[in-house]
């Protein structure tokens, strides 16, 4: 068990991407496919305030658009194999990778908000 750190962006983003609370690194940062625990299980940080919201979605359709679908519209078999072959061969790998790719990046923009020290303003503590 690591204890708390100060915040580093490095270190968030890592964290994050490996789906463990940013503050920590032991606890979940998931209870199922994208819902963030409300606190870290092993250091009580608390994970909901992290105003992640729509930008995990932009950074992986830009990840997937620029490192996937750019190179493989240069694959010939793209332009001269049927519509019926083409789709299933690209879409649906695309879309797995998509769903695989999803719940990292979102690990790791809450690990960078958490390292920016970022929240929603409902969770700062008043000075």
């Amino acid at each position: 068990m690591s204890s708390p750190s100060s915040p580093n962006l490095l270190t968030g983003l890592k964290r994050g991407v490996m789906h463990r609370c940013p503050n920590c690194g032991d606890g979940k940062l998931y209870r199922r496919y994208l819902k963030v625990e409300a606190d870290c299980e092993v250091c009580g940080h608390h994970l909901a305030g992290y105003p992640a919201d729509d930008g995990p979605a932009y950074f992986t359709i830009l990840i997937i658009g620029h490192l996937f679908v750019g190179p493989l519209l240069l694959f010939p078999f793209i332009w001269k194999a049927p519509v019926g072959v083409v789709l299933p061969l690209t879409v649906l790998p695309l879309a797995i990778l998509t769903l695989v790719l999803l719940p990292r990046v979102k690990g790791a923009v809450i690990g960078a908000l958490w390292a920016m020290k970022l929240r929603k303003a409902a969770d700062v503590p008043e000075a």
